[in-house]
């Protein structure tokens, strides 16, 4: 049998199982809010944080800007806004954290999104991370910024 056709079958084997079986991976340890802060991005370029160096133009991305909205306002269309993401549960939630699981489409890939609102600086510090793999393909980046163009909608509504 050609080499092709093995590489291809095996391939096609492998995505198989993993469509079966799912890529959960299991719940990080480190989630939640440590010393005021998310956890930190694991060095792979699949994370993005509100909370990494600004200079770190793979990992950093801007918290969400809560503006003069009423304190409980902010928190509501947070919530609302990750409750609208697509395949996105939430987990846990309590004093101004939230922390909820999105699953991939295809392959069933879970991917970690937590929120820590601040009201001392009127902004939500955000992280996106996935739990296996090296790349994501910057879907937790395209996350963050939906989820602020949902939030912006629902503070505004």
């Amino acid at each position: 049998m050609p080499l092709n056709t093995v590489m291809f079958r095996t391939l096609f084997l492998v995505v198989v199982a993993m469509s079966f079986l799912g890529c959960t991976g299991t719940r990080p340890p480190d989630i939640g809010v440590t010393d005021g802060r998310l956890a930190d991005c694991p060095s792979t370029p699949n994370c993005v944080s509100s909370d990494a160096d600004p200079t770190d133009e793979e990992h950093y991305i801007d918290a969400l800007d809560a503006g003069n909205a009423d304190d409980s306002a902010v928190w509501e269309a947070a919530r609302a806004a990750v409750e609208a993401l697509p395949r996105t549960e939430i987990i846990t939630e309590s004093d101004g954290y939230l922390y909820a699981e999105s699953t991939s489409r295809m392959l069933r890939f879970v991917d970690d999104v937590e929120l820590h609102w601040r009201p001392a600086s009127r902004t939500i510090a955000v992280r996106s991370a996935s739990r296996i793999g090296r790349s994501d393909f910057g879907v937790n980046r395209k996350r963050v910024e939906q989820l602020r163009t949902l939030f912006k909608e629902r503070l505004e509504n």
